[in-house]
């Protein structure tokens, strides 16, 4: 129950500058730009994307039960459906100014975190760890970009005690209108890699791009930053230029603020031992990889900076799931027996590609069964993408894989590098690669998807689980 909608009419007309037309009836206790997906008393938020222009859909999404359309335009088909906010501008520039509204609003500790690999992952850890101690929001899927950060806080309610706000990056330069609507107390880096390379020339052009995160933290504020990528230096430097003066490490190195002691790593999960700024601290994380506990330690850090209780926060862990596409574990039903599938298939880049094979390589097959890597092109990477493709074959290697299914011209650089006797089908498309897929799987097989979205791995793992009922997900 709500005690107080998420915006009221006037609240809005305040934000945004804009003319109400009609009367609000309905509370206002969400925010959506998917005219398909909104429920009673939403705010429709009418924004033009590539192929759509949302006010095609304001009248029918007041129909289907919003409760405001915001608009730069009115028409009499959207006045005979319901209340509409006309603003002058853009409708994004619209949800922009609801975002820096309810940023305002809020009384709350509020956390950025970006980097090459690892966001969406620490932000879901974040929500679970910051929850155990007061109404937390956090940012739903990748919201991370010029639409999503905004639509975030726009969602963001007043009462929020933690905010948790995912902030990426294509380009130089995008990072830093994003925070300044955040406004962060605490800002985590999880890592640098080579992510979009192919829109940077060196990976020291990625880490400024990610330090732009600093830009945006409030005086007083923290800077969160892994020790163990080379970068280190680098990102504390950045901080330092924008006037921060708490840097708080994590990671394996030894001179880590938030320091990982030992770590038992296990298929489902992982059990850490970590010291954190002085304090011993002994949990499970319900994630599996090495990547993910090191990304727990930054949450841990955060969770301590912004005041909340670090005991609760370590116990809730255990309770921390996969996000969607990353890492999701599912033991499915095959004739004689059973397999396992991870789904990694949301994104792909280099760093990410080796931490899924190493989940892989941790994954123990039934009998008969086999390791079987299913790797979609990385896109985004430029004229380094066949070096850093037929790099994959080292931790393919490490990771024992039995068999590769390769989609993409570029995956024919790791393709020429495997040997004959491990290799399954390789195709221009994710499609071109289904049916042999499919056919080949096995009861005791483990089979790991990855790629880049471009690639369309997704549609492979539906596929799979299409042919193959799930028994239910591991835990």
């Amino acid at each position: 129950m709500v005690d107080h909608p998420l915006w009221t009419a006037d609240e809005l007309v305040a934000a945004t500058g804009g003319t109400l037309h009609g009367h609000v009836t309905k509370p206002l206790n969400a925010v959506s730009i998917d005219s398909r997906a909104v429920g009673q008393g939403d705010i429709f938020v009418a924004i033009k994307g590539e192929r759509h222009d949302g006010h095609d859909f304001v009248a029918g999404a007041l129909k289907a039960g919003a409760g405001l359309g915001l608009v730069s335009r009115v028409t009499d088909e959207m006045l005979a459906a319901g209340p509409v906010l006309q603003v002058a501008e853009d409708p994004l520039r619209g949800l922009e100014n609801m975002g820096i509204a309810a940023r305002a609003r809020c009384h709350g500790q509020v956390i950025a975190v970006t980097g090459s690999v690892g966001k969406t992952s620490t932000k879901e850890m974040l929500r679970v760890a910051l929850s155990a101690s007061g109404q937390t929001h956090a940012s739903a899927a990748s919201f991370n970009n010029h639409w999503g950060v905004p639509l975030t806080l726009a969602r963001m309610p007043r009462e929020t005690a933690f905010g948790v706000l995912e902030v990426g990056m294509n380009h130089a330069g995008e990072i830093t209108p994003l925070v300044g609507w955040v406004k962060p107390h605490i800002a985590i880096v999880t890592t640098i890699a080579a992510s979009h390379l192919g829109h940077f020339t060196s990976l020291d052009d990625i880490a400024d791009a990610k330090a732009e995160i600093f830009t945006g933290l409030l005086p007083g504020g923290h800077a969160v930053v892994s020790r163990d990528t080379p970068y280190f230096e680098r990102l504390a430097a950045a901080a330092k230029a924008c006037g921060v003066t708490s840097i708080v490490s994590f990671g394996k190195h030894p001179e880590s603020d938030v320091r990982m002691e030992r770590v038992a790593l296990l298929p489902e999960c992982c059990c850490v031992t970590a010291t954190v700024m002085g304090e011993s601290l002994i949990y499970k994380l319900g994630v599996p990889g090495e990547h993910m506990a090191v990304n727990s330690l930054a949450v841990l850090a955060a969770v301590k900076l912004a005041g909340a209780d670090l005991a609760r926060a370590a116990l809730a862990l255990a309770t921390a799931q996969p996000a969607k596409g990353r890492g999701v574990r599912e033991s499915l039903s095959i004739p004689g027996g059973e397999l396992l599938l991870i789904d990694e298939s949301y994104n792909a880049n280099p760093a990410s590609v080796g931490a899924a094979l190493a989940l892989l390589g941790a994954s123990k097959p039934g009998k008969g069964g086999r390791r079987i890597a299913v790797l979609g092109d990385m896109l985004e990477l430029g004229d380094h993408a066949p070096g850093l493709h037929a790099g994959l074959f080292e931790p393919m290697d490490a990771a024992k894989v039995d068999v590769l299914y390769a989609a993409g011209p570029l995956m024919a650089n790791l393709w020429a590098r495997v040997p004959a006797g491990k290799r399954g089908i390789h195709a221009a498309t994710s499609d071109g690669i289904r049916d042999a897929l499919l056919a080949g799987l096995k009861a005791g097989d483990v089979v790991m998807v990855k790629g880049s979205l471009g690639m369309r791995m997704g549609p492979l793992v539906e596929a799979i689980r299409a042919a193959h009922p799930p028994l239910g997900k591991e835990t």
